[in-house]
């Protein structure tokens, strides 16, 4: 793998990072990339160790979550908030990749992590995938 296709690939993964709540499917990000589809998910993986809906929909289970914690909205709103068009595949992924489903998410107390900065939240709240089978396994968490 080239620099360029570095520089290209790292494009698609920023803007997944910054529309995640737009309807994003793998030829669009390959245009970005300026590589085909299926060139463009075997270099995504091979480059960043996963898939690119994996990425995307990390994404939106990890703004998910920063919803969910707020407790302002339903489930069905922030499913939808985030750029998921089902609620049940979206209470799927997040129960797999979170450990628990997001209404028992927002219904529990989430104040010992109020004091933390956002940054570093955010590294120990991402959501997680072991390289076996794609579920969440607390194991892995820092």
């Amino acid at each position: 793998m080239t620099l360029e296709d570095l520089v290209r690939l790292r494009r698609a993964r920023d803007l997944m990072d910054r529309a995640y709540a737009e309807p994003l499917d793998v030829p669009a990000l390959a245009r970005v990339a300026l590589m085909s589809a299926g060139h463009f998910s075997r270099s995504f993986r091979a480059a960043f160790g996963e898939t690119p809906y994996g990425y995307l929909m990390t994404r939106r289970i990890e703004r998910a979550k920063a919803l969910l914690r707020r407790g302002d909205l339903s489930v069905t709103e922030v499913c939808f908030a985030v750029g998921c068009t089902s609620l049940g595949s979206f209470s799927s992924r997040f129960t797999e990749l979170v450990g628990e489903s997001p209404s028992s998410y927002r219904a529990r107390s989430h104040d010992e992590g109020a004091a933390i900065p956002a940054c570093v939240a955010k590294i120990y709240t991402r959501p997680v995938r072991t390289v076996r089978n794609g579920e969440a396994d607390a194991a892995t968490r820092p």
